[in-house]
């Protein structure tokens, strides 16, 4: 690893352009938005928890429902900055939950090409691969309905399971 000090001279350095900030602003407001609208489309199926952001790596929130608590289970909708596109994740409260659900879905199409359990999560569902960040309203539907396809679908998996 390089002297941290060269890191923190390039990190600076790329923040006094002010273009990161921008856009790491923009993405993060974009994300709560995301979250203030959810909430008064789809509180009838999920409850939402707040925005908590990674370390510039991932900014997300989690939503669940009576049958994900009782599985000690919730879904978190991340905007994965470096591969700068959004996904759904299913996680554990625990990391005991989650090592029996990723055993319980290791051979899912989520899961086929893993060959160890998610860094963070128990799977990961990419719902929008490239974001045209130009038109957030139409965005901003294009991920609403996938994030609830996306999870109707993992939860149906998830009935089977008991």
């Amino acid at each position: 690893m390089k002297n941290l000090n060269k890191y923190v001279s390039i990190y600076q350095e790329q923040l006094k352009k002010g273009d990161i900030l921008i856009a790491y602003n923009e993405l993060v407001k974009f994300v709560m938005n995301l979250r203030t609208e959810f909430i008064k489309t789809q509180s009838d199926k999920y409850s939402f928890a707040g925005i908590l952001h990674g370390y510039l790596d991932y900014t997300y929130f989690y939503y669940s429902n009576d049958f994900l608590k009782r599985k000690k289970l919730k879904f978190g909708l991340v905007l994965n900055h470096v591969e700068m596109r959004f996904e759904v994740w299913l996680l554990g409260s625990t990391k005991p939950i989650q090592q029996k659900y990723w055993e319980l879905s290791r051979n899912t199409k989520w899961n086929k090409d893993k060959t160890e359990m998610p860094k963070y999560s128990i799977l990961e569902s990419i719902i929008v691969e490239k974001p045209d960040f130009d038109n957030l309203d139409k965005l901003t539907e294009q991920i609403e309905i996938k994030m609830i396809s996306a999870s109707d679908e993992i939860l149906d998996y998830l009935k089977t399971l008991n």
